[in-house]
């Protein structure tokens, strides 16, 4: 099967989203289906306003609207609902061609966290994109219920894995910091309400791992948390191994694949009562959910790792391809004419 994915979070981005989509798309690969990615390197881009790590594709319409005609898929995918998710969704609605969409991001809360847009407007522009789409694919049951309260319709289930060879417990090795070790990871932004975290009494040390527009900002503010930036796979399977605790501040995220991640290398995860740590801290053995998120932290800090552990292995990237996979819907033949050439451009025009 030939399956394209047009996103517009796409490497080198480095978050859940482009995480899960780069493991799907492997798995897929391995199973014998051609499955090519859409993203931002393919075109020219300018910095998305108040995040310049993020790039936006500038006007791709033309040039992505050839590239799928000569890639000619069996099956299309929109992930987000920026610039390219726009394009792919004005090209198939023209043609007449079936595609499915994912609610990655709780983007309306995202926005008004950073200009303070009515939540209300930001899902009737959401709602409308994904409206046309054979099938909305979202994360977790609160998230379908969350939206299908708000009018979205054909929603499937589309869950998330963790590599449990990467992400692991590890012997602990002399920090010479304070324990208990509290950690956060992931983007460091205004959106993911990391101050909640910094501003906490706990005993022990602070760390936080992951880029973003806040980061400089928070160094400066929080001088005794210890900030580390972006980072490569293996270390952030490090840092997760050495922490007690992993923080997890957001009340605006869909999932939330770096609790998963912890929970493989035997931390326990703390955070608020909201969608993403109700879908991951299903079990009282691995964490704490509380209004107070200290008390949650103080509460989680004392679950067992294996249990931890355990509890993350249920959650497989198998699984997660095999639902990306049945939910796809096939596109006739008859929409494409036969190409003699089919190879895809590969770098942007310059």
């Amino acid at each position: 099967m030939r399956i394209a994915i047009v996103s517009d979070a796409w490497r080198p981005q480095i978050n859940g989203v482009v995480r899960t989509l780069e493991t799907v798309a492997r798995l897929l690969r391995n199973d014998g289906h051609e499955v090519e990615v859409f993203g931002p390197d393919r075109f020219r881009t300018l910095p998305c306003p108040t995040y310049p790590e993020i790039r936006l594709s500038l006007f791709p319409s033309a040039r992505l609207h050839h590239m799928l005609k000569l890639f000619a898929p069996d099956a299309i995918h929109l992930v987000t609902e920026g610039p390219l998710g726009w394009a792919a969704r004005t090209f198939c609605l023209k043609r007449g061609i079936p595609f499915t969409t994912a609610y990655h991001t709780r983007f309306p809360e995202y926005v008004h966290a950073r200009i303070r847009l009515p939540v209300s407007w930001s899902y009737a522009f959401v709602r409308w994109f994904h409206a046309p789409s054979a099938a909305v694919l979202v994360v977790s049951p609160a998230i379908r219920d969350e939206l299908a309260a708000r009018g979205f319709k054909n929603m499937a289930p589309w869950s998330r894995g963790v590599d449990i060879t990467a992400f692991r417990p590890q012997p602990r090795t002399e920090l010479g910091d304070g324990r208990p070790v509290w950690l956060y990871a992931g983007r460091v932004a205004i959106e993911k309400n990391i101050k909640a975290f910094l501003d906490l009494d706990l005993p022990g040390t602070k760390w936080v791992v992951g880029g973003g527009p806040q980061l400089k900002s928070l160094e400066r503010r929080y001088p005794d948390v210890h900030f580390f930036g972006s980072v490569d796979t293996e270390e952030l399977a490090y840092r997760y191994s050495q922490a007690d605790c992993f923080v997890f501040p957001s009340v605006t995220d869909t999932f939330g694949l770096v609790m998963v991640e912890a929970l493989a290398s035997g931390v326990p995860v703390a955070g608020y009562p909201v969608p993403g740590p109700l879908d991951v801290v299903t079990d009282p053995r691995v964490g704490a959910l509380d209004a107070d998120l200290r008390t949650a932290c103080l509460a989680a800090v004392a679950r067992d790792p294996e249990d931890c552990r355990r509890h993350a292995e249920t959650f497989t990237w198998e699984r997660c391809a095999r639902q990306f996979l049945e939910t796809l819907q096939p596109i006739p033949r008859g929409h494409w004419q036969p190409l003699k050439n089919r190879a895809v451009p590969d770098a942007a025009a310059s």
